[in-house]
């Protein structure tokens, strides 16, 4: 599918009035860096926001995934044996890290960071090995648990004999760095109460928000107006608009479960998935559930056409299904000023406050209603996502969270 072309005007540039030397920082990644989804998004913001304070940046990761332009991208080699073999939840994933933790350590002695940063677990445990050979800090990102989300994604029985070795591994992992940056408030509290961390630890980090380009103003009406032609949207109908990756954990079954009871009371709404994987799965639901005439999907959006592709939205949602895990995407709904209905999580209520429409965890008739009661009261709705953009900007600042995460580095490095 041709995209419209979408020209970004390009961020300002910020100032650190400081005086002392820029640092220099090696960012691990556990990941197919760059993709278009959830904590890649966090990466690619933080690094740069720092790129823009005056400091340097370089990224270790794994061999696939885009060349961000303006990034220094450092890449592991490839699997001899399957060149092509996409990064998942199974024995590679173990290769694919002992190719990072090697890569990492060759990229360390080229490039002599001040700071090491390791995002996700494994970029924790291979930053330690990183900054106690060079004797540096290591800043973790923390993005979630890693034994919650391995119940959350079914691949660990929380009963189960497995999953308290995995807790062990996550308990001593998060013991490694001399900081930890959190996602949420609820991650914060999750680290002190079950792992031990101490308070001076802990710096609680939230996702912010793009809102120059996450911002309604930049589309017009005419434009909209084409690419719902384009898409083959409805022009009379409200749209309810989901961009993220397509699984069960976010709700995609939930998503269009509440489609089908809206269709049987008549709602008329139309219904914009924007992601992957599992596009022909989900494909095929929609058609058991009988609900493909309100339920268009695109497919992957790329990071530069979201704005536009999520601007189309005059309803957002968000049922995702992890009580533990970030949810950054709310903060691009925010931004666009579009209301929120989300399934009721501490995260949720940490980014939206009172301002969400909620529905209780895992409840498909509540989802339901929830957003029938949003296409009845549009102005309503137009009202909240206004306050929702000005919450994004005044709170969740990418130059803010640069600042904070300076300040972090300049106080580990004295």
């Amino acid at each position: 599918m041709s995209q419209p072309e979408i020209v970004i005007a390009p961020k300002k540039k910020a100032i650190e009035a400081v005086a002392v030397r820029p640092l220099r920082i090696l960012m691990i990644a556990p990941t197919s860096f760059f993709s278009d989804y959830g904590g890649h998004i966090r990466i690619l913001e933080e690094m740069r926001v720092l790129q823009a304070m005056g400091h340097e940046v370089a990224v270790v990761t794994y061999y696939k995934g885009s060349n961000m332009p303006g990034l220094d991208i450092r890449r592991t080699r490839p699997l001899p044996w399957r060149t092509d073999y996409e990064v998942g939840s199974s024995r590679h994933k173990l290769v694919f890290d002992v190719y990072l933790a090697a890569q990492s350590l060759v990229e360390a002695l080229r490039y002599r960071p001040d700071v090491v940063h390791g995002h996700m677990h494994e970029g924790a445990i291979i930053g330690s090995l990183v900054a106690k050979l060079l004797r540096v800090p290591l800043v973790f990102d923390f993005q979630g648990s890693l034994s919650a989300e391995m119940v959350d994604h079914n691949f660990l029985d929380k009963n189960g004999r497995v999953y308290s070795w995995v807790f062990r591994l996550e308990k001593f992992i998060n013991r490694l760095p001399s900081a930890i940056l959190t996602s949420s408030r609820q991650a914060t509290d999750l680290l002190q109460d079950d792992f031990g961390i101490p308070t001076q630890r802990l710096q609680p980090l939230p996702d912010c928000a793009d809102t120059t380009r996450f911002d309604p103003e930049n589309f017009s009406a005419d434009a909209k107006q084409k690419l719902k032609q384009k898409l083959k949207l409805p022009l009379d109908r409200p749209i309810v608009a989901y961009l993220g990756l397509l699984t069960d954990y976010q709700g995609i079954p939930h998503l269009l479960q509440a489609a089908a009871k809206l269709k049987q009371r008549g709602e008329l709404a139309h219904f914009l998935i924007m992601g992957y994987p599992n596009v022909d799965h989900y494909r095929q639901l929609a058609q058991r559930l009988g609900v493909m005439d309100m339920v268009a999907f695109t497919g992957k959006v790329e990071y530069r056409d979201a704005p536009f592709y999520l601007s189309l939205g005059d309803i957002a949602v968000a049922p995702k299904m992890s009580s533990t895990e970030g949810s950054g995407k709310l903060l691009n709904y925010m931004a666009l000023a579009q209301p929120v209905v989300a399934y009721d999580s501490p995260v949720h209520r940490e980014y939206l406050a009172d301002l969400g429409i909620y529905a209780p965890l895992g409840d498909v008739n509540a989802l339901a209603e929830a957003i029938a009661g949003l296409i009845h009261a549009p102005d309503d709705g137009r009202a909240l996502g206004q306050q929702l953009r000005q919450r994004a900007i005044t709170e969740y600042s990418w130059q803010r969270a640069g600042e904070e995460i300076v300040a972090l580095y300049r106080r580990l490095t004295k």
